[in-house]
């Protein structure tokens, strides 16, 4: 089986990747506690899909050891199909896309230094080596926050899985069988789904036809100034300015972009900082000059921020692809 090499420049921990996931509604992973990180996705090119278990070497002086994984490649086909023999051009395709998805592409040799913040030395102190762990494309993010508006996290989960599980394409890897999300062209089959909107069929047609044409391809996003990335997301039907920046954050794996539109983690700053609670009026620009001090990690401050949040979330949560409804809507931070 093909395999490639990932080396963290900074710290990382894929131990803290696998329990972030096993909390995050989103990606409906369950461990199987042998320290293996399985993964199914559509691959950046849009039409195969990956299979992937992911290891982290143990280094005997406790450094950060090398990520290594193994893959396979398949036809982008709804069901099942004998994996493509990878040549030799696939690996260093998948090797981009999974450093993307847990954070590796970017160097972190100074993100320790953050930690002359207070706050961040204590958020990494509670999540040793936890980088953000990103949707596997930008595709697949605005897919979530399509299929999650106004949604509870546990209903659009269980809604995603369904769709994955009967128009995606199932794998096996590493003793494991999952069931990747649909490719666009297996997405545009959809006509029904128990639960899903004829609003939201059509926007996610709608993405499906978008996908193809680079605007959500993530160094296009990445390399772009972040206000045109985000208005250029809000073009997409269905998606505004809260899920434009889950996809350029969480999707396109962008790690410097303050979330102004996330008022948990708005919250979370004023609870970390003791500052006063925020109200809906506040201007956020004030707020985000606290985040300047995260620079250039400020995504990934606003992730710990959003982690920390969750461990005692409000009941009923809504899902992160969706910002709080008008009646149950949290108060927009004080900056």
């Amino acid at each position: 089986m093909p395999a490639v090499a990932l080396t963290p420049a900074g710290p990382f921990s894929l131990a803290s990747a696998i329990r972030f996931l096993e909390g995050f509604g989103p990606a409906n992973y369950h461990d199987t506690a042998d320290g293996i990180l399985r993964l199914a996705f559509p691959a950046d090119d849009g039409v195969s899909v990956v299979a992937a278990a992911v290891r982290q070497e143990v280094r005997a002086d406790g450094g950060t050891g090398t990520v290594r994984a193994e893959f396979t490649v398949h036809p982008g086909t709804p069901h099942p199909a004998k994996a493509v023999t990878a040549e030799a051009a696939a690996g260093p395709a998948v090797r981009a896309q999974l450093a993307r998805i847990l954070s590796l592409d970017v160097d972190a040799t100074g993100f320790p230094g953050l930690a002359a913040d207070p706050v961040v030395a204590g958020l990494t102190a509670e999540h040793p080596g936890l980088r953000p762990v990103c949707f596997h494309s930008p595709y697949e993010a605005a897919a979530w926050a399509i299929i999650g508006n106004r949604l509870r996290m546990t209903q659009a989960a269980a809604l995603k899985a369904r769709i994955a599980q009967q128009h995606g394409h199932r794998v096996h890897i590493a003793g494991r069988t999952l069931h990747a999300f649909p490719t666009p062209a297996a997405l545009r089959t959809l006509t029904h789904v128990p639960g899903l909107t004829d609003i939201k069929i059509q926007r996610l047609h709608a993405l499906a036809e978008a996908a193809p044409d680079g605007t959500l391809d993530a160094s296009h996003l990445r390399a772009l100034p972040t206000d045109h990335a985000l208005a250029e997301l809000r073009t997409l039907p269905g998606i505004g300015p809260f899920s434009a920046e889950l996809i350029l954050i969480r999707g396109a794996g962008h790690p410097d972009v303050f979330p102004r539109h996330e008022p948990r983690v708005h919250q979370a700053v004023a609870t970390a900082y003791g500052l006063t609670a925020p109200t809906a009026d506040d201007d956020v620009t004030q707020w985000a000059k606290i985040a300047d001090r995260w620079r250039p990690y400020r995504s990934w401050v606003a992730s710990l921020l959003r982690v920390r949040a969750q461990d005692t979330p409000p009941a009923g949560p809504l899902c992160h692809g969706s910002p709080p409804s008008p009646s149950r809507r949290l108060p927009h931070a004080r900056k």
